[in-house]
């Protein structure tokens, strides 16, 4: 390493003093300098993906007989580094730049320019790395790239183990029958699976939806360049680079139905933020059905006791709270937030492009990643080690006077009502009640109010 603290570098705009250890050049100091603006700096994830893009450009072109088989190797091998998680701190630059995230673009050509040259073999970060590109085709490509992996090798099996870890506990519950309720209020009874069973279905219903969104996210804007024209890149450019990625990762990338299109919106994107709210939604649902049934242990609900992770309160001694579906919670309000963010964003379309790039990529792929661990989290810590009480849940249950519901068929719904406010007022049973009140004997009673029963329509 260097004595010198800086080093002079030099680009269209002139000189300028870059920090001597690093690997970035003058147009990546000019936007750290510029965007001073936050602690914010683009994801790894989108970084690794960028990386990803440029190896497969390199190839492309190579094979396009555009760059030398030397060049092309040697910026193939350092994108590839950077893919794999190398140089991470050479990426300095803020979420909150150029709207195109041209800084972060050349960010990474500066990069892959410093690690690919030699003495023999010098690599230009616009001429060779980002050759037959713009930062307007190759950001909202590395977005979708990025959205992709991380939606198809994270999110969706995260997903699926939330899903699974769902139905092994309601199979393990079986058909314990326990209040329903509506409006808060006491329902008829459902069984611990039947309520189980509708986050199940919400789960999957998730799952199909991001599944039918990779259709949209894995179209690439790149070829297209800087208006859609495709200016200064080869026709099959896109194609190429698309079928080196997908034999590296096994993913289904393709050039973007209509260029323009692709880099002048962000609706691909926008239709998975969507996707995300939807989830966010499902896993807040989640959330709070446990909360509810956890409350207590003696005021509340009691129906449930989830894992006791850590001490509740710094002042009542003994107190454990619902930690993993609050924290839930708030990864899913976090990812509505994004959603609005990314909804703005994405109204940034002007013309030939969309200038909230970088807060799209920075928004999406957050998201993305909470979303991941948050049903990790719920499942693993939450769902997957939870003991029923079945003791208060019957308590309850043989206390419901909304059991009458069963008898409306038999002695009419304004005699069923008389009986349950006797029941409610008299602090009763309602078989005791129903016995006084109609001509039907407790067997009679007993059998029409069986909760198994009544939860199988039968």
């Amino acid at each position: 390493m260097s004595d010198k603290k800086f080093r002079i570098e030099k680009d269209s705009m002139g000189e300028l003093n870059v920090p001597a250890d690093s690997k970035w050049g003058p147009q990546t100091q000019r936007a750290v300098d510029n965007f001073q603006i936050s602690d914010y700096k683009m994801p790894t994830g989108f970084i690794r993906s960028l990386a990803l893009l440029k190896w497969g450009l390199a190839n492309a072109n190579k094979d396009l007989n555009l760059l030398s088989k030397e060049k092309a190797s040697a910026i193939a091998d350092s994108a590839m580094e950077i893919y794999q998680g190398d140089h991470m701190k050479e990426f300095p630059v803020d979420v909150f730049q150029t709207g195109s995230g041209t800084s972060t673009n050349m960010n990474m050509n500066e990069v892959i320019s410093h690690l690919a040259s030699s003495e023999s073999n010098a690599i230009h970060p616009n001429d060779d790395v980002n050759m037959g590109q713009s930062s307007n085709d190759v950001i909202p490509s590395a977005i979708n790239v990025d959205s992709s992996l991380s939606v198809k090798n994270n999110l969706i099996p995260s997903m699926k183990h939330l899903k699974n870890a769902i139905d092994e506990k309601a199979k393990s519950i079986g058909d314990i029958p326990k209040n329903g309720r509506t409006h808060l209020m006491d329902a008829m009874p459902v069984t611990f699976s039947q309520e189980m069973s509708a986050w199940s279905a919400q789960i999957q219903d998730a799952i199909e939806q991001y599944e039918q969104s990779m259709t949209k996210i894995q179209q690439l804007a790149i070829g297209g360049t800087a208006v859609g024209t495709g200016i200064n890149a080869d026709p099959h450019l896109s194609e190429k680079c698309c079928k080196h990625m997908n034999n590296l990762t096994g993913m289904e990338f393709k050039p973007a139905n209509n260029s323009f299109q692709a880099i002048s919106s962000q609706d691909a994107a926008l239709i998975l933020s969507s996707s995300n709210k939807t989830l966010a939604v499902a896993l807040t649902k989640i959330s709070n059905d446990l909360r509810w049934m956890n409350s207590g242990p003696l005021g509340g609900l009691g129906e449930i006791t989830l894992p006791a992770l850590q001490p509740g309160s710094s002042i009542m001694p003994g107190k454990v709270n619902p930690v993993i579906p609050e924290s839930v919670c708030m990864v899913a309000g976090k990812v509505i937030g994004n959603d609005l963010t990314i909804t703005h964003a994405a109204q940034s379309g002007n013309f030939q492009l969309n200038v909230m790039l970088p807060l799209v990529a920075h928004s999406l792929s957050e998201s993305l990643s909470l979303l991941s661990n948050a049903c990790l989290s719920l499942a693993d810590k939450a769902i997957k080690d939870f003991e029923v009480n079945q003791d208060n849940i019957e308590s309850m249950l043989s206390r419901n006077p909304i059991l009458a519901t069963a008898l409306n068929a038999t002695i009419g719904y304004e005699t069923g009502a008389q009986i349950v406010k006797k029941a409610y007022q008299e602090k009763r049973s309602i078989i005791e009640v129903a016995t006084e009140m109609t001509d039907l004997d407790s067997k009679t009673l007993a059998e029409l109010l069986d909760p198994v029963k009544l939860t199988r329509n039968q």
